[in-house]
């Protein structure tokens, strides 16, 4: 009887503070993948979230493109980011995939190497380790640190098709291999002489130094290299919240966000 009194008397107290009007908990949606584009991302969801107070959209760090087509194929999450393309294969499985904006591959060097512009063949020569010291390329006396991304990296499959001088790239053993973009970007900031590449953000280029090739720059009409950012989800398990945060890249809110980032809306 007492127990039966408790559960009453919570139900009523949970009734009250509905009539109160106090708001009630929001609803949070993680949406998980690459770590491409990710302050776009996040900056774009915060905007979201002021215009649509009930529901929060997260977006964690990085487990990579592929993590996330698992994660959606998997019924483990319902909303992902990704850098790549669908296989035939993925996308044969009910993965929807949601093009948003594309963003810049960009190479980026440690905040104390004034160097800002390389050709095609001084990159290759870096990443290859034929170029090891800043001095090399008009930079100071100081060992250059090579920051590398597994071969499966949006980025690096990028940079490959748009630079012919990368097609055969082979990195330097004397390099650091970063998993995540979040990684390849910390190492380079962390180690003097850092040189590496991740997506390009206007922020991000303010903190470290953002390199244009052959005289292109990353924000340049014309940059040779660039990643298509998309949302992926299967339809049968997105609910109305979830169809209009991805309608929301088509706002002028969002697009205004996304091109202040140095990227580009792919919708009007």
């Amino acid at each position: 009887m007492r127990t039966l009194r408790l559960s009453l008397a919570s139900i009523w107290m949970a009734l009250l503070l509905l009539a109160s009007g106090m708001p009630a908990l929001a609803k949070e949606i993680a949406v998980v993948g690459t770590g491409d584009g990710l302050d776009i991302l996040r900056s774009v969801a915060e905007a979201y979230g002021r215009e649509n107070p009930g529901t929060t959209f997260a977006v964690p760090p990085s487990i990579g493109s592929g993590g996330a087509i698992v994660a959606i194929g998997s019924n483990r999450e319902v909303l992902g980011r990704v850098a790549r393309p669908l296989t035939s294969s993925e996308a044969a499985s009910g993965i929807q995939y949601r093009p948003v904006f594309n963003v810049p591959s960009a190479f980026f060097v440690h905040p104390g190497i004034q160097v800002r512009d390389l050709s095609a063949k001084q990159l290759l020569g870096i990443f290859a380790g034929v170029i090891v010291n800043w001095k090399e390329v008009g930079g100071p006396d100081l060992r250059i640190r090579v920051v590398r991304r597994e071969e499966a990296d949006s980025s690096l499959l990028v940079f490959r098709t748009a630079i012919p001088e990368f097609r055969e790239l082979k990195f330097t053993e004397r390099s650091k291999l970063a998993v995540t973009t979040q990684d390849a970007i910390e190492s380079i900031r962390e180690n003097p002489g850092g040189i590496g590449f991740a997506s390009y953000s206007a922020v991000l280029a303010r903190e470290l130094g953002a390199v244009a090739i052959n005289g292109v720059k990353p924000a340049d009409k014309g940059y040779p290299a660039n990643v298509v950012l998309a949302l992926i989800f299967k339809q049968d398990r997105i609910d109305n919240d979830i169809r209009r945060f991805i309608d929301y890249f088509r706002s002028a809110t969002a697009r205004g966000i996304v091109e202040s980032f140095g990227a580009t809306p792919l919708h009007p």
